[in-house]
């Protein structure tokens, strides 16, 4: 029996995809003695007429990982890395436009964000301080991300970040919920709400004949208005304020209609003192990593469709 034949029943090749993993690129851009950086990781996966290469192990229509890896790193200098979306945009257009087997392209990017370190001031006694512009410390709030998937016709964005923590140490309460014989939960009308968030959300740009957005200034926005909802919200549960976030996200940006977040609930818990004889007013919380609450939702403009994974892992 060789590896082409199918006795019986057939067994067929179902969806696949191949490609370069977690390609990591850092591109520096110099403007005179000013120095800036982008670093990013990026994933490519190809899919389209591959089936030959796992029936057969023929590689006529596989354009080998390595190749995409090196395509990464030569793209950063040929077009410079301007936004991870126009980057990746960049990226999934060459594949699928140059290799015929090749149908469709997904570029997956991870961004590490920098800032630039403060020099000392200009009476500083140090030699050239005022001049120090490549300086830089990693920042450690969040990671921002972004899939790009083409298919030779139509585009889709979506963008997020994840591990961008967050806390209001008050205007938040807990109760009204249903209890059983195995609800312990005391009711809390004023409480610490924490999350970890990790959030996406997607373009209604789907083709070149649009105007793209500038992609940059969308990041920073969605951020501003989610974090402003955050801190705005006088919250009665995780799921209120969650909803809040979206819908002022949906509301002021027009090139957005779906936004989904992941929100686990970073519970802290008033430690009881009375054993030493002090009162617990609000002031000393046990914080507990696990279990957690996980609070989870999309939030579309009217009339868009849910297209983001529920599991946001596999985005």
């Amino acid at each position: 029996m060789t590896a082409t034949s199918r006795p019986g029943r057939p067994v067929l090749l179902g969806q696949n995809q191949y490609g370069k993993a977690e390609n990591r690129v850092v591109k520096i851009t110099r403007d005179g003695g000013t120095h800036h950086i982008k670093d990013l990781n990026v994933s490519v996966a190809l899919s389209g007429d591959m089936d030959d290469v796992h029936y057969s192990g023929s590689n006529a229509s596989v354009l080998p990982t390595d190749t995409t890896k090196n395509t990464v790193y030569a793209f950063a200098k040929e077009y410079g890395i301007e936004s991870a979306e126009q980057f990746g945009i960049h990226l999934a257009r060459h594949f699928v436009t140059s290799q015929e087997p090749i149908h469709r392209a997904r570029i997956r990017i991870e961004e590490y964000a920098w800032e630039r370190i403060d020099a000392s001031d200009a009476n500083s006694k140090f030699i050239g301080a005022d001049e120090v512009r490549h300086s830089f410390v990693r920042k450690g709030q969040e990671t921002r991300l972004t899939q790009i998937t083409y298919d030779g016709e139509s585009w889709e964005v979506v963008s997020g970040l994840k591990d961008l923590v967050v806390m209001n140490s008050t205007n938040s309460e807990f109760w009204g919920y249903v209890k059983d014989r195995y609800t312990t939960l005391q009711e809390a009308y004023d409480r610490i709400l924490a999350t970890e968030v990790s959030g996406r959300w997607r373009f209604n740009w789907t083709d070149d004949e649009q105007k793209a957005p500038n992609w940059e200034k969308s990041y920073e926005q969605v951020r501003k208005h989610m974090l402003q909802a955050f801190a705005e919200t006088y919250s009665l549960s995780l799921q209120q304020t969650l909803y809040q976030m979206g819908a002022r996200i949906i509301n002021s940006r027009a090139e957005i209609d779906e936004v989904r977040f992941s929100l686990p609930n970073k519970h802290h818990f008033l430690v009881d003192l009375e054993p030493f004889g002090l009162k617990n007013d609000n002031e000393v919380y046990f914080a507990a990593d696990r279990p957690y609450g996980l609070i989870e939702a999309t939030i579309l403009r009217d009339g868009a469709e849910a297209r983001i994974p529920v599991d946001l892992t596999n985005l």
